[in-house]
């Protein structure tokens, strides 16, 4: 499989980013690439760890803005809901539900480091 269809399977909306990016796959895979990079630099759990809940939403709502434009569907849907849980003072819930999208982050993100 080539990695567009393996992160269809992952649950990723590759279609919708690639109409997105005027229907240049070859555009669309290169922003891939840089997102592996961003998810890095902007891990959300250390911040629960150091229970920095500003640093959280802010890494998190970052992180919902990229994925979202990649269409990184599993990945944006979290994103989202941990900032929402967030911002009303959920921190438990936040947390739980970042754990709950990690692996899949972990998959995804795998999925495009071995196919770059």
């Amino acid at each position: 499989m080539d990695l567009i269809s393996e992160l269809d399977a992952l649950g990723v909306n590759t279609q919708e980013a690639i109409r997105r990016f005027s229907g240049n796959t070859a555009l669309y895979q290169k922003m891939l690439g840089k997102v592996v990079t961003a998810v890095k630099d902007l891990e959300v759990m250390p911040c629960f760890e150091k229970e920095d809940y500003e640093a959280a939403v802010t890494n998190a709502h970052t992180l919902k803005g990229v994925t979202g434009n990649l269409s990184l569907t599993p990945l944006y849907d979290g994103y989202t809901e941990v900032v929402n849980l967030l911002r009303a003072g959920n921190h438990d819930d936040a947390k739980a539900v970042l754990e709950k999208i990690l692996p899949i982050q972990t998959d995804i993100l795998a999925c495009i480091e071995k196919n770059m």
